[in-house]
């Protein structure tokens, strides 16, 4: 047992609120806190190193992943920084993470249940390997995908096994180290529990598992009670196996009056556990790759789509001239692109996709592509665009080029569910429309475009050769940081109508775009100024009108409040109003899932009619979502009368709204978004842009494993219809052409699924790391109703390598070191290490010492590394990875550290905390403390052991490392461990207590009390 540092003792029982380990809410233990209190503090540590490494200073303002973004992106680039890209990332692994509920319910590997330890690490030690080729090769999406289901299996060890009863409180590194042995594991024939007639005993874990610190978990039975004779159960209404002797269960997914330590303690080994494997993740890929990982990029992502035939070498020339724009203008600002993207398209040919962060190759890259070919007319711009659908992140905008028909129009409906899916913006430049005949677009293949950017809420831009120059100005206008959609609408036939928007005072360069023909217009705003259509600049801004588009930039001094624009014609016409933001939301369609750990997870394809539609949206403030004020949100027809359904609001915490909408609106409907902003006290809206509808028809489908070149994989789904049966016809497309084997149709019964199989096989020579993008669609033979699934695998050779590399220190010559650390300057210390690993070594980076790492050539079995530094950086931490993507560590410090990292509590703050304790969860309490290791090596990490609050803590690399700890009253007890570079640990503990008074309610410490405080943090570990 360590000895306690900063210690104070007061108990008062107090209620608590039921928590667990499901998979969304607003409680404290549910696998998406612990997920996103680990990522957090990893990505903060991260974003740290990259700044101070760049020079500058990291200055988060606050502790919301906003704040987080901007602190770690702004001091490189000037410019708005948008959060939209991280949470789009999080809510990518956080909705993997949920789905493992739905998805693998039954399977005891994926939750550990039913002692399937040596199953259940497979997956994790598998999933880690997949998400490390998949960052690679640059598949970040699949990446983080992966990710979440590993870190849901990772979490439930926790608190499925026993753990935490067996009396450990580190985690078991060994579940991701599969090259150390899983020891001590219970075998079948072995009891392992106590009858638990209650079924809520403190630990019913039998006295000689304790005592041989034998490792079990809890069987599950969904659909049976059957277990081994002896065995211990998972426990709860869910299983059917906690009713057969030994009754009860062992799990520790809820907080109950029986095993809250437990379960707190589970909670915590879990965030630990998922650090260390971030933290993995992050050895391996690096850095920056880390960050690109979970979204820490600017927003801006330029992706083009260009038809290379003959006719095109004006539109070539102009793409290239905008990307060289682009790159110029933008160069240093957060409006700098993040990333580059590059499709061609021919015919027949199309593609591949190329993509890059660096400006100067896609220059390059687009200099090099020379018009040629394209005589019979269509091209295959729908596999273009597919590709870059495919490829590029979500809520990208997409920017397609082209003068002739689409030849694959047989793709529309794929590209559509893409556009659904991935929620990204495509505007079509269409040219020569007025020009040659030989290649001018006919009404009906017009539509087609005008269908799909509607859809998406793009645009199509009709201009001539010679005007295209001056359209391109909407993609500087786009390709822009913290862009958000105001208002859109769509009138088809045009008609006069007035549209009314909210302008607050957060937005930025303000655009209004109108495409048609013959339209008359009149801009209003709230002090009822006005300019028309014929004032190409006044009061209220510059009107450009170039082919069918009107664009209207609002001069920077424009009012906030309520604005409206009157239009007037008897043509088709578009509207849209965008801006510069930090306010914006993300938000995803879901539908509600039963089982042991019932929740919400997010819908692939169109909500089912005939019930609610369920949206879980995630606010984004300048400060996190607590600037907001969320007033109203709702569905809005985008081409019909401007109705919203209303809706009911549920907050399920951490800036999640579920929204409920009972009166679906028939038709295509966007979301719509109103609320205040606190920080500027002004109203604002905002509109998503991708259209989407409901449908009788569902197909289901899952990714519940990753492919393997050479390798058939076959996928069960179904198609399910609350609307007319008969024949559906199923339509399967990958973006990697892979061979498919698919039924062509399915007969469907009216309320019965309809099961079928589909059969995909990546080629031998797939390169490891690839992702693939299934859309799979089923239409009734009438064509009135569809439906579809997208999923995306992973393309990954099985990882047989899981042993990293091996660092052995050869020589170390320090004695020229001076004992007198003011003398440290004029004097060096070297030393020289052999890193060995049977695959070869990939790659060599430092973590920690200011010298210089040099080493031999990469890529075989055996590398020698030397390392130079001044005796006053005296620690060196470097870290190797081998092929598999396997990461081995060397450390070596030239001082002696025998004492462990010192605590000192700076200050409590309890007295919000209030003497009836039935009303403890709705206030807070805080603790600081300061933390130390003298001149030992320096505190590797800080990880809680005790305790539901949010501890965060300044930069590792300080000499004092501030540590602050917030928790609801109801929880009493904090602990949380320093652990230095050389493994010694330092514990702070605390607990407090409310004691009734007549004065206002406060933490009651004698003054004795205070003294033992100061005292144990001068005395420290005996």
């Amino acid at each position: 047992m360590m000895p306690i540092l900063g210690f104070a003792l007061l108990t008062l029982t107090l209620s608590r609120c039921t928590e667990a380990f499901v998979a969304i809410g607003g409680g404290t233990s549910t696998h998406i806190s612990i997920t996103r209190t680990a990522l957090l503090e990893i990505v903060r540590e991260t974003c740290r190193d990259v700044v101070e490494h760049s020079g500058h200073k990291f200055e988060p303002t606050g502790p919301s992943p906003e704040e987080l973004v901007s602190a770690c992106l702004r001091p490189t680039a000037t410019g708005e920084v948008s959060g939209a890209k991280f949470h789009v990332a999080l809510q990518e692994i956080y909705s993997q993470n949920g789905l493992v509920d739905q998805n693998f319910a039954d399977s005891a590997p994926h939750h550990f249940n039913s002692e399937a330890f040596i199953e259940g690490r497979a997956l994790i030690t598998q999933g880690l390997g997949v998400i490390k080729a998949n960052v690679k090769k640059e598949n970040f999406q699949a990446a983080r995908e992966t990710l979440g289901r590993v870190l849901h299996t990772l979490q439930d060890f926790y608190s499925h096994s026993n753990w935490v009863e067996l009396g450990y409180t580190d985690t078991y590194i060994n579940l991701i180290r599969p090259d150390l042995p899983l020891e001590n594991m219970a075998d079948a024939e072995t009891a392992t529990c106590s009858d638990c007639a209650s079924g809520n005993c403190p630990n019913p874990i039998l006295p000689n598992i304790l005592a041989e610190q034998m490792l079990t978990s809890g069987y599950m039975g969904i659909f049976s009670d059957e277990k081994p004779k002896g065995k211990c159960s998972h426990g709860g209404a869910g299983d059917m196996t906690s009713t057969v002797i030994p009754r009860g269960g062992i799990s520790k997914d809820e907080r109950r009056a029986d095993n809250g330590a437990f379960h707190s303690l589970a909670v915590n080994l879990a965030i630990t556990a998922t650090k260390q494997l971030l933290e993995d993740i992050r050895a391996a890929v690096g850095h920056n790759e880390f960050l690109r990982l979970v979204g820490i990029a600017r927003s801006s992502v330029v992706c083009f789509v260009i038809d290379t035939t003959g006719s095109m070498g004006d539109d070539i020339a102009e793409a290239r001239e905008v990307i060289n724009e682009i790159i110029d203008s933008k160069k240093g600002t957060q409006d700098e692109p993040s990333e580059y993207i590059l499709v061609p398209f021919n015919d027949p040919e199309f593609g591949p996709l190329y993509r890059t962060t660096d400006a100067e190759e896609i220059k390059k890259k687009i200099a090099d592509i020379k018009p040629d070919g394209g005589g019979d007319i269509p091209e295959m711009s729908l596999s273009g665009l597919r590709l870059a659908l495919t490829g590029a992140p979500k809520y990208s905008s997409i920017y397609v080029f082209t003068d002739a028909q689409a030849k694959d129009i047989h793709l529309k409906d794929t590209v559509i569910a893409l556009m659904r899916t991935t929620k990204s913006v495509v505007s079509f430049f269409l040219t020569s429309i007025f020009g040659r005949r030989r290649r001018s677009l006919s009404i009906g293949r017009l539509q087609d475009y005008k269908d799909m950017a509607l859809a998406s809420g793009g645009q199509v831009i009709q201009v001539s050769k010679g005007q295209l120059p001056q359209a391109t100005d909407i993609i500087l206008d786009t390709s822009t940081s913290a862009l958000v959609t105001v208002l859109q609408r769509d009138r088809n036939p045009g008609k006069e109508e007035t549209f009314p928007f909210l302008l607050d005072e957060s937005l930025k360069n303000v655009t209004i775009y109108i495409t048609g023909t013959s339209i008359a217009f009149t801009l209003t705003n709230p002090a009822g100024v006005s300019q028309g259509h014929k004032q190409a600049s006044g009061d209220l801004g510059t009107i450009q009108t170039v082919g069918n588009l009107r664009r209207i930039c609002l001069r920077s001094d424009r009012q906030s409040g309520k604005w409206q624009i009157n239009i007037n014609s008897e043509q088709p016409y578009t509207l849209k109003i965008t801006g510069q933001s930090m306010i914006t939301f993300i938000y995803d369609f879901v539908e509600r899932f039963e089982g042991p750990h019932s929740s919400y997870a997010v819908i692939s394809g169109r909500p089912l009619s005939g019930q609610p539609v369920m949206v879980m949206l995630s606010i984004i403030g300048r400060r996190g979502p607590s600037s907001l004020d969320i007033s109203d949100v709702g569905l809005v027809i985008v081409s019909g009368p401007e109705t919203v359904s209303k809706s009911k609001i549920t907050d399920m915490g951490n800036g999640e709204l579920l929204v409920t909408v009972d009166a679906v609106p028939a038709g295509e409907f966007v979301l719509s978004l109103k609320g205040t902003d606190r920080i500027s006290n002004t109203e604002f809206q905002r509109q998503s842009t991708t259209q989407m509808s409901i449908s009788k028809v569902n197909v289901q489908a899952a990714v519940k494993s990753n492919l393997e070149p050479g390798n058939a994989f076959t996928l069960p789904f179904s198609v399910f219809t609350t609307g007319s049966g008969g024949e559906y016809t199923i339509n399967a497309k990958n973006d990697r052409d892979f061979i498919m084997r698919c039924p062509e149709s399915l007969t469907v019964t009216t309320g019965e699924r309809a099961n079928a199989t589909l059969i995909i096989t990546p080629p031998p020579s797939t390169p490891s790391g690839t992702d693939v993008t299934l859309t799979l669609e089923a239409k009734a033979s009438s064509g009135e109703d569809s439906n579809f699934v997208v999923l995306r695998f992973a393309v990954v050779t099985k990882v047989t390598d899981f042993v990293p590399p091996v660092c052995k220190v050869v020589n170390v010559a320090s004695n020229e070191c001076p004992q007198d650390a003011s003398l440290c300057g004029s004097h060096n210390w070297e030393l020289t290490a052999n890193i060995t690993d049977e695959s070869g070594i990939d790659s060599v980076s430092l973590r920690q010492g200011g010298g210089n790492l040099t080493h031999t050539l990469l890529g075989a079995p055996a590398v020698q590394v030397s390392y130079t530094a001044s005796c006053c950086s005296p620690i060196l931490d470097f870290s190797a990875v081998d092929k598999a993507g396997n990461v081995g560590k060397c450390f070596h410090s030239i001082i002696t550290d025998d004492l462990p990292p010192m605590c000192e509590i700076v200050s409590v703050k309890a007295f919000n905390c209030p003497k009836n304790a039935s009303q403890c969860n709705s206030q807070h309490w805080e603790l600081n403390a300061n933390l130390t290791d003298g001149k030992g090596t320096g505190i590797k990490s800080i990880s809680l052991r005790v305790g539901d609050g949010d501890l965060s803590h300044t930069s590792l690399s300080s000499p004092v490392v501030q540590a602050h700890y917030n928790a609801s009253c109801c929880i009493q007890s904090v602990e949380f461990v320093a652990m230095d570079k050389l493994g010694h640990e330092g514990k702070c503990t605390f607990q407090h207590s409310v004691v009734p008074s007549a004065s206002p309610p406060a933490l009651s410490l004698s003054l004795s009390l205070w003294l033992c405080l100061l005292m144990s943090a001068v005395i420290g570990l005996l």
